[in-house]
């Protein structure tokens, strides 16, 4: 399970933004005002990196295309 916003407790993150772009190591605090700027989730994506890497994105629309992607695999297979 990943984690969200609040959760991450980490000092230091490297985010990435919502389109895959390197945004640089920054605080967590940080990381989690420009999130919320954004409209859009901070969510722990590699935490045994140094410093864990961390992602901007719609996390619900995320869970939601998973889902379907694992609906899918399921159906095709025999």
């Amino acid at each position: 399970m990943h984690e969200l916003n609040e959760e991450i407790n980490d000092k230091e993150i490297r985010l990435i933004g919502s389109e895959g772009e390197q945004m640089g190591i920054m605080s967590s605090a940080e990381a989690l005002k420009i999130a919320d700027e954004q409209g859009l989730d901070l969510v722990k994506i590699s935490p045994q990196a140094v410093p864990p890497v961390c992602k901007l994105m719609n996390y619900g629309k995320f869970r939601f295309e998973q889902s379907k992607r694992e609906k899918e695999a399921k159906k095709n297979q025999h």
